[in-house]
């Protein structure tokens, strides 16, 4: 197993990886073709207590994040919240050119910097923070140079002479260049279809599967936590996939499979009404009456005179 390197301070990834110290203790932009990390490392675990942002090319290693693994081929973004952690695994197979070179940039945030901007509590609700790591940001060659030209801004505005504009010059760059991320997100939602109707599959197929068991009864209801669990993907990202697919969230499907698998067994056996709640994990008939009835307008009962 191999051991979480823990980085409090962007100066300590800096030591890590043989970099020269950042000219900013809060903010530091890196050449990624400069990053030099220990001799004959086969893996290490990253946990740092900052936001990052990478935009990488040609990298020798795999990244995991969660279960899943991010392909690194095509030059792609990546976004870190402080306190995750991140696997990073040498692979000789991966199939680099012999010219190329590890290039790319990597961006580094302190929470401290955000102190009293915009930012401070606007990054958080930037879902893509939390995305599953095969889901990382893919650009086209025109969005990536959009993207360095930021990230560019950004290092000039932090390495000249500190004034009193420089935090919110900073931070509005920093601003811009996640805006773009999101739409470059909702693009990709829309791109990537196949994936994406996999994964609903999955759901699909997860929840008609919890459904089917037998105990229901003591294993209860299930939740958003528990589909996105068995899936290896952040709630939020779930969520984001499944409206931007099928125009609702994972909550209302987990709502639209508890009222199918009700209209089944309302039609299909003669169980009263408070077994059948029993049945479907609820802890309360009263519960299970008020969810049928904002879903369909009727009551089980009425449901149950009117088709049966």
């Amino acid at each position: 197993m191999l051991n979480i390197q823990s980085f409090s301070k962007i100066k300590d990834y800096h030591n890590f990886a043989n970099l020269s110290a950042p000219k900013h203790p809060l903010i530091s932009l890196i050449d990624y073709s400069e990053v030099k990390y220990p001799k004959n490392i086969k893996g290490i675990k990253f946990k740092q207590e900052y936001y990052t942002i990478g935009l990488k090319r040609n990298i020798s290693y795999e990244f995991y994040y969660g279960q899943q693994e991010y392909d690194f081929d095509e030059g792609i973004m990546t976004f870190i919240s402080p306190n995750q952690v991140l696997n990073m695994e040498s692979n000789p197979n991966i199939n680099l050119n012999k010219e190329s070179k590890a290039s790319g940039w990597l961006l580094c945030i302190h929470p401290d910097f955000f102190w009293n901007t915009s930012l401070s509590k606007l990054i958080k609700s930037y879902d893509f923070f939390g995305y599953a790591i095969n889901e990382a940001l893919f650009l086209s060659e025109k969005e990536e140079l959009m993207m360095i030209e930021i990230l560019k801004n950004i290092k000039q505005e932090y390495e000249a002479n500190i004034d009193a504009f420089s935090q919110k010059i900073i931070v509005s760059q920093i601003e811009l260049l996640l805006n773009y991320a999101e739409r470059f997100y909702g693009r990709q939602f829309i791109t990537r279809k196949k994936s994406n109707h996999q994964l609903l599959e999955q759901v699909e197929n997860l929840l008609s599967n919890y459904f089917n068991q037998n105990n229901l009864i003591e294993l209860g209801l299930p939740n958003v936590e528990y589909v996105s669990n068995k899936l290896n993907l952040s709630s939020n990202y779930l969520s984001s996939m499944l409206k931007s697919l099928t125009g609702m969230s994972t909550q209302q499907h987990i709502h639209n499979k508890i009222i199918e698998k009700a209209k089944e067994q309302l039609t299909t056996n003669q169980s009263n009404i408070s077994e059948i709640a029993y049945n479907l994990g609820f802890e309360y008939p009263s519960s299970f009456n008020k969810l049928f009835k904002n879903k369909t307008k009727i009551s089980p009962l009425e449901f149950r005179k009117n088709y049966s």
